[in-house]
């Protein structure tokens, strides 16, 4: 009799197990062990953008077909530049960099814009695409701020390039680009495709887009002791203070 019982009491245990690993894992926890989910913010429609930018900056921009529109919104570790065509409705996306003054924290997040001369920043707002030159930093192309946010442009020497430390390769190895000082920084194989499908008299547009995710909540223990953890004593009352450092 008690075999039978025994054998009774484990059937309904595993069949217990079986029901509990069909409840989702997120149902199956404590409620304050439950995070919320973070919503994502809605994608960015880069050709709307580019449709409405253009009609405002119409008498400045003597080439529509292509707009090239930089989603600082985006850390430098995404391609936030969208190079878009406006005949196609076509968007292509490449990695670009924002200035160490908009980044001192150097995370890959771009925090502010500044227009101030000396301050390293990202400018925010439209520019008109200019000439190409050759200077320190090899093939290059000129700009012209159409904004009181970004008028500095050409006396900050705010400019289309290349250079090492804006490789892509780089998000592999460093989870970021490199910083610039305020420039447009390509990595060096994409910058003749980017300065050829620019090219002059067309419109540059840069502003935060994307919704940075917000920071989750922070992670709150309970208040009241758990169901069988009412003698449960820390550590730190056993083996003396808590250690700084976790190894």
């Amino acid at each position: 009799m008690n075999e039978s019982i025994d054998r009774r009491a484990l059937l309904a245990g595993l069949a217990g197990v079986g029901a509990m690993a069909a409840v989702p894992a997120r149902a199956q926890m404590a409620g304050w062990l439950q995070q919320p989910a973070t919503p994502l913010p809605p994608p960015v429609d880069y050709v709307a953008v580019a449709r409405k930018q253009l009609a405002i900056q119409a008498r400045n921009i003597s080439q529509a077909d292509r707009v090239g529109v930089v989603d600082f919104g985006l850390p430098s570790s995404r391609p936030r530049f969208a190079l878009v065509d406006m005949v196609a409705g076509k968007v292509d996306l490449f990695p670009v960099t924002h200035g160490r003054g908009s980044d001192p924290q150097h995370d890959g997040w771009l925090k502010s814009f500044s227009n101030r001369v000396g301050s390293l920043a990202t400018s925010r707002g439209a520019y008109r695409t200019s000439d190409y030159y050759w200077g320190a930093n090899g093939s290059s192309m000129r700009l012209a701020g159409l904004e009181p946010d970004n008028n500095n442009a050409d006396i900050r020497a705010i400019v289309v390039h290349g250079a090492w430390y804006a490789e892509p390769s780089l998000i592999a190895t460093q989870g970021k680009l490199g910083r610039s000082e305020g420039c447009f920084v390509f990595g060096e194989e994409l910058l003749p495709m980017i300065l050829y499908k620019l090219g002059p008299g067309r419109l540059l547009f840069a502003d935060k887009l994307s919704v940075q995710p917000p920071m989750p909540a922070p992670f709150e223990l309970p208040t009241d002791p758990l169901p069988g953890m009412e003698n449960l004593r820390r550590a730190s009352t056993v083996n003396g203070p808590m250690p700084t450092t976790a190894d």
